[in-house]
């Protein structure tokens, strides 16, 4: 009876909530099979701030109004109003996406480790620098990340790649906005991120599509990864949107080699209650046309490749579930839906030098155009002039275009890589370049030193362009781009000191001072007698 009034009460609150602030909530779970077998899940939380607007960053010496929300997550709005950011994306990823066999995702932002990056407008009082500082470190608080160590020496701004994905507001003054860009490939999810990732939901995992996301199971899948995404939708309002992905294995648990599955066996949980403050509620599963496996309970809505619940109208408990009939047979050959594919490399064997190698496979009939980008740490250093494309042995001077290269300052800024690339068709493209590791002092050197440094993974974007216009790689805007493709990462041994030295000079050391204290200690406390010995009873 408590509980049920408790309910009552919330969702009475909710709603007369959402009429006096205008604000919505809805969430979306969609499930697609995958051609290896495994499942691939992605959990989508939208709140929308109607009618509301980034902060003027020129307004940031004066006070700010109050932040009073009923649905949209309190804490991230005050970070974001402190720091006037305009648009922000944050991923944390644990494993590589296999874009061979899994395609593309449906969040884009699949780097392995943490990603973030935001726009911001620029204001004399308080520099973007700075803003971008106090950014990271908040973020790293609220998500209980590693996202502080985003320092100045893993920060660029590649204007190249990462276009606003909304509505860059124009304040008085004509402000303008820059970007800023960081990663740290050894930062992985795990509970204490998504602890407060589900507090910033209006219904937590009490309730509705996020009861299932259990941690015992999500973080046991093949991957997965939680991002923050906030938006400015013009006219319509500021937008946070949460997400969750993972790519889980049936076959693994399965006795009989059946690819079935269920929320309940997927995520040991099934949709007991709808969220109250959710104003849509859905969940989509997909699948291959030539496919027709078996759905209960029974859809509301449903296409040749999609099926659409209705979680808010349909009898709870909710549990889908999705059965084959015939035993899953192993693909021998995969084939790539992707325009292209990479592979990424360092080859060197040495710990002063090496080349970065890659190789791009274009399995289209058609020149492929891409955009190409390249982070490394600053100890990390290209030798531009040993930049060549090759195909089939022989060197072509066509391949690369559009070069901009930000050269590393040691300490201070890491190597930022771009380019323009064109592939022929049906073209396997090398391309590599010779690079030195500088050598770290040894209070740089994290940890774990003897395993090595991690290296961001390369961005390759795919354009749409027109192959008969010679000048259009010159004009570079979000329009033309395709899906990013983020590559696996690096691990990099560069020279590292013999630690254990200082243990055995500590060890040296502390055994030769006790042995001088105990001998002069010796000295100075014992007496010392002289003993005559009786001659007679010595010869006895």
């Amino acid at each position: 009876m408590r509980l049920a009034l408790g309910w009552f009460l919330l969702s009475t609150l909710f709603v007369s909530g959402y009429a006096l602030s205008s604000e919505t909530f809805s969430e979306s779970l969609k499930i697609t099979p995958l051609p290896d077998g495994r499942v691939s899940t992605t959990f989508s939380f939208n709140t929308v701030l109607e009618g509301a607007s980034p902060r003027d960053p020129c307004s940031l010496t004066s006070q700010d109004a109050s932040q009073h929300y009923i649905l949209f997550p309190l804490t991230l709005g005050q970070i974001l109003r402190e720091y006037a950011v305009t648009e922000l994306h944050l991923s944390l990823n644990a494993g590589s996406w296999n874009y061979e066999r899994w395609g593309y995702p449906e969040e884009k932002g699949v780097g392995t480790g943490a990603e973030l990056w935001a726009w911001m407008g620029v204001d004399e009082s308080k520099s973007v620098d700075d803003r971008w500082k106090g950014l990271r470190n908040a973020l790293a608080g609220l998500f209980c990340a590693s996202l502080g160590s985003l320092d100045e020496q893993r920060t660029t701004s590649p204007d190249r790649v990462f276009f606003p994905q909304g509505r860059l507001p124009k304040w008085s003054g004509n402000v303008a906005h820059q970007l800023r860009h960081a990663s740290l490939p050894s930062e992985h999810v795990c509970t204490e991120n998504l602890t407060p990732f589900l507090k910033l939901l209006p219904c937590k995992s009490l309730s509705g599509i996020a009861s299932l996301l259990n941690p015992h199971r999500v973080f046991d899948a093949d991957w997965h990864g939680m991002g923050v995404h906030v938006l400015w939708l013009g006219e319509a309002g500021v937008q946070v949107r949460l997400t969750f992905q993972s790519v889980m294995d049936p076959l693994r648990s399965s006795r009989n080699f059946l690819r079935n599955w269920s929320l309940q066996s997927l995520f040991g949980h099934s949709i007991e209650r709808n969220c109250p403050a959710a104003s849509s509620s859905a969940i989509h599963v997909t699948f291959s046309s030539t496919e027709n496996p078996t759905l209960t309970p029974q859809p509301q809505t449903r296409s040749s490749t999609e099926v659409r619940y209705d979680v808010l109208n349909v009898e709870k408990p909710l549990d889908i579930a999705m059965q084959w009939r015939d035993e899953f047979k192993y693909p021998s050959i995969f084939k790539s839906s992707l325009p292209i594919s990479v592979t990424r490399n360092l080859r060197g064997f040495t710990q002063a030098s090496g080349k970065l190698s890659l190789i791009l496979k274009n399995h289209r009939s058609t020149p492929q155009q891409l955009i190409y980008l390249e982070t490394m740490p600053w100890f990390i250093q290209f030798y531009l002039h040993t930049l060549h494309a090759r195909i089939e042995g022989h060197i072509r001077d066509d391949i690369i275009s559009d070069i901009s290269y930000n050269a590393a300052v040691a300490h201070s800024r890491p190597t930022t890589f771009q380019a323009v690339l064109r592939l022929p068709p049906n073209s396997v493209t090398h391309l590599t370049m010779d690079l030195d590791k500088a050598f770290l002092r040894y209070t740089e050197h994290p940890p774990d030193a003897q395993r090595g440094w991690d290296l961001p993974p390369a961005v390759l974007i795919p354009l749409n362009f027109d192959p008969n216009d010679n000048n259009s790689s010159h004009i570079l805007n979000e329009s033309r781009l395709g899906e990013p493709i983020y590559t696996s990462t690096l691990l990099v041994d560069v020279a590292t000191p013999d630690f254990s030295m200082p243990y055995n000079v500590i060890i040296f050391t502390c055994s030769l001072v006790a042995f001088i204290f105990g001998s002069v200690f010796n000295l100075l406390t014992r007496k010392f007698v002289v003993l005559h010995l009786d001659p007679n009873r010595q010869n006895n």
